[in-house]
């Protein structure tokens, strides 16, 4: 248990729950949660309620997109909070939450506020991972997300997998949104998302990437409203069980044939970026599972590595079905499962930069 030199209240502050984690100077940590929020004014204000008192020194946030800026993180003030505003169109499903979580913490905290970006981890990758295949004068480029995450897994692997962690290590962040990225020498060198987080593989309610004639042929017919709506709330999981479901869980439980295609698919996907980094890479060393549906569904898990023995990737069922931190087979390249915790990565971040 750290001790640290000030309380720390982190917020991952999104469109409908909010995620805290209070870090006490003398080194506790207490985790609150609120789902299906439909006021944050009021989910915040529950907070205050359930801190009991224990008013934060700093407040860290959870911001999707940093931007063209590779500050890991900044301290909020009035010129960043008006730059901020201006990247919502880069991350719509997020950014607004991520916002109004700011402001309300501005409002009802007396504390230096800091945003931590999750894309700030790929600001590492090449050239050759960055650019678009489009006019460089439009200035759009692959950014990569769930970096804060990412950047964890980085921390905690020299003492999990000692000198395998700086080789080709690819990390499966899998849960509502999901990416994976590949990691050389604990950096990021690649990532499936790209210029918005709905870009890369499947997701709860995104598509990932799509053929840009599809994007045009729907553009004919929705207004760009409706197509936003329709990009980042009904596609991915959603569209491909035919409606029935965004939930990994409620799908791997169901007996219909929409479900098991739609599970189906997204292990194929995630098992092809995989494959994909490999190609780039000209090999991986090992394979990391974390985020929500990476660390607690061990078929899921099975259906992405069955095939990738090719690779040097083999599952121990046993281990893979109890939930072990490792569940490669003896002899093969590692697999782990290593939970996520932005919120340690926040908590840091918040401290080095108000120290």
């Amino acid at each position: 248990m750290a001790v640290l030199k000030h309380s720390v209240l982190t917020i991952n502050s999104g469109s409908s729950s909010i995620k805290a984690s209070l870090f006490s100077a003398d080194g506790t940590r207490r985790n609150f949660r609120y789902e299906q929020v439909h006021d944050q004014r009021e989910a915040f204000d529950q907070l205050l309620h359930d801190l009991d008192g224990d008013m934060p020194e700093r407040v860290g946030h959870r911001f999707v997109h940093g931007g063209d800026i590779v500050d890991p993180a900044r301290r909020v003030d009035a010129t960043e909070r008006c730059r901020l505003e201006e990247l919502i169109h880069l991350a719509p499903l997020h950014l607004p939450g991520n916002l109004l979580g700011l402001d309300l913490c501005l409002q009802r905290f007396n504390a230096p506020q800091v945003v931590c970006f999750d894309t700030a981890f790929h600001a590492t990758m090449p050239e050759l991972a960055k650019r678009l295949p489009i006019p460089i004068e439009l200035g759009l480029r692959r950014f990569g997300f769930h970096g804060l995450n990412y950047a964890y897994i980085a921390k905690m692997l020299a003492g999990v997998l000692g000198d395998v962690a700086y080789k080709k290590v690819v990390v499966a962040h899998l849960g509502s949104g999901a990416s994976l990225c590949l990691m050389e020498n604990l950096k990021s060198v690649d990532t499936t998302m790209g210029y918005t987080p709905a870009g890369g593989i499947p997701m709860g309610t995104r598509s990932g990437d799509l053929d840009p004639g599809v994007m045009l042929e729907l553009a004919k017919r929705y207004n760009p409203e409706q197509l936003s709506d329709m990009v980042f709330h009904q596609m991915g999981l959603m569209a491909l069980s035919v409606g029935e479901s965004s939930e990994m869980n409620e799908l791997l439980s169901s007996n219909s044939e929409n479900a098991q295609f739609a599970v189906d698919y997204f292990c194929r996907q995630v098992r092809a970026a995989i494959g994909g980094f490999a190609a780039k890479a000209g090999g991986i060393d090992a394979l990391v599972f974390t985020g929500g549906i990476g660390e607690h569904s061990a078929e899921v898990r099975e259906k992405i590595c069955d095939p990738l023995a090719f690779l040097g990737i083999t599952l121990d069922k046993t281990a893979n079905r109890a939930g072990k931190n490792e569940i490669g087979l003896a002899g093969h390249k590692p697999v782990l499962i290593v939970p996520a915790d932005e919120e340690v990565m926040i908590r840091n971040l918040c401290l080095s930069i108000c120290p």
